[in-house]
């Protein structure tokens, strides 16, 4: 009677054996996209900070060019009032631009947010069935 179910045990060997290869096969997919997000996040993040160098030393040259200039123009009669208000000015300039990344930062999209939206696609899917 066996003799009428011919490859019964070779049917779930070879089920098993696509379940693996296709379970590989996701999880190789799911490593690329998290290794593209992070290839991303690097440009980004040294895009921004090359930037933000380059922005920040001509800032400050030209800050520090204003400066000088103010300074020597009321030498004479408010030299100190200049130098004051130049120090009160940079130092606020400090913390407004402190307080700008910092909000910047925190409104970043979190890191791997496409890869963790397949990865709820796949076990929505998953669970589906």
């Amino acid at each position: 009677m066996s003799e009428n179910i011919p490859n019964q045990g070779n049917g779930l060997i070879d089920s098993l054996a696509t379940l693996a290869t296709t379970f590989v096969a996701i999880l190789h997919t799911r490593l690329e996209l998290l290794s593209t997000d992070i290839e991303e996040e690097r440009e980004h993040i040294l895009s921004l900070v090359k930037l933000s160098l380059i922005a920040l030393f001509c800032m400050m040259l030209g800050m520090l060019l204003i400066a000088v200039l103010l300074i020597v123009a009321l030498w004479d009669t408010y030299r100190l009032v200049a130098i004051g208000s130049l120090a009160g000015f940079f130092i606020i300039s400090g913390f407004i631009a402190w307080y700008m990344a910092k909000r910047k930062a925190k409104a970043k999209p979190r890191l791997f947010s496409a890869s963790l939206l397949e990865l709820r696609k796949d076990r929505e899917k998953i669970e589906a069935r």
